[in-house]
């Protein structure tokens, strides 16, 4: 791998990393930073992961084998340390939303590599004082981009428009606005994966079939908030159970979304816990609980160093290259709490 292919934090030998080295330089037009004023107090979760990614049927006679690895970062809402991977690897960020990741290459590999990420994270309940959010502040012109424009399955047509502007009539700030959103999905769409084509995160699946799995559910608000001029963007990561006890290898992800009150901060939201505990819906409008850990932001990703592939819909496994082609891949991890 040459330098200049990659923004090059850091080689890992197996030893810890300061998760807050991956911060240097970034923009904050980015990210989607809560910001402590606009939060109430709430409860804490920490707990040790252990992740494991598996390349799998790497064809005999390959050359060189790449993989990429979604590698987690401290925030204003989660702490990441003891940070480290066996076997040794290479740090480096994606430029779209400046995800921390893991790179690896193989020379001459066997036909099947495991890799390992440990780390000890700190996650804080997310909840947003939403009194002091009902008035939308100053924002420049421009700032958070990234989080209007549509991607490939998160679209903004004159459909989603249309939906958009029926589901928000009489509101006129954003609070107004995503909350009632956020009722809409809720109302529409069924949590399901009996079908065909649930998961990609697909706006134009889940407004057909009006059912799916976390990524569609927020695939929709996501598109129906920017269809308003509202930023809203999507995180995907661990999501731990309720129980605290030691997990058995789990192989699972979850996601869940944001917008954000100009000039003030980003909301968190989470349409698919809110269908699946009906008694928690209010909750999950302007809150998180402290039992997931972010690995990656946003869609279509253009992974460092570049892949030979197209960018990937989102990033919570790993991504695997031989000669560049795609091969398998598959993560289990575990947890332990540490409270």
């Amino acid at each position: 791998m040459k330098r200049n292919q990659s923004i090059l934090l850091a080689f890992v030998f197996g030893g810890a990393l300061a998760a807050s080295a991956a911060q240097a330089g970034k923009a904050d037009d980015k990210q989607q930073s809560v910001s402590p004023d606009y939060l109430q107090a709430g409860g804490t979760r920490k707990f040790s992961i252990e992740y494991v990614g598996q390349v799998q049927n790497i064809p005999a006679g390959t050359r060189k084998v790449r993989v990429w690895m979604p590698a987690p970062q401290s925030s204003t809402v989660q702490t990441i340390k003891q940070l480290q991977f066996a076997p040794k690897a290479f740090l480096t960020i994606e430029p779209k939303y400046l995800n921390l990741i893991a790179y690896w290459e193989f020379v001459n590999p066997p036909s099947s590599i495991r890799l390992k990420m440990s780390f000890i994270c700190t996650r804080r309940e997310t909840r947003a004082d939403l009194q002091s959010l009902a008035a939308d502040g100053q924002e420049a012109a421009g700032k958070f981009d990234v989080y209007k424009k549509p991607d490939r399955l998160v679209i903004v047509d004159e459909e989603i428009r249309q939906l958009a502007r029926a589901a928000t009539a009489g509101q006129s700030n954003t609070l107004g606005k995503a909350r009632a959103i956020y009722s809409y999905v809720l109302n529409k769409m069924s949590y399901d994966k009996n079908h065909d084509g649930w998961g990609q995160g697909s706006t134009r699946h889940a407004r057909e079939v009006w059912k799916g799995n976390c990524t569609d559910f927020h695939a929709l608000f996501n598109s129906l908030c920017r269809a308003e001029g509202i930023a809203s963007g999507f995180e995907i990561g661990l999501y731990l159970p309720y129980q605290a006890h030691q997990a058995e290898a789990l192989d699972a992800y979850h996601c869940w979304a944001f917008f954000r009150v100009p000039g003030k901060t980003w909301v968190p939201v989470d349409c698919a816990e809110g269908a699946l505990y009906a008694e928690r819906r209010e909750y999950f409008f302007g809150n998180h609980t402290a039992n997931r850990v972010t690995l990656s932001t946003g869609r279509d990703l253009i992974l460092e160093p570049r892949p030979a592939g197209p960018p990937l819909n989102y990033f919570v496994d790993p991504y695997g290259e031989a000669d560049g082609q795609t091969v398998p891949t598959e993560k289990n991890w575990t947890f332990r709490d540490l409270d």
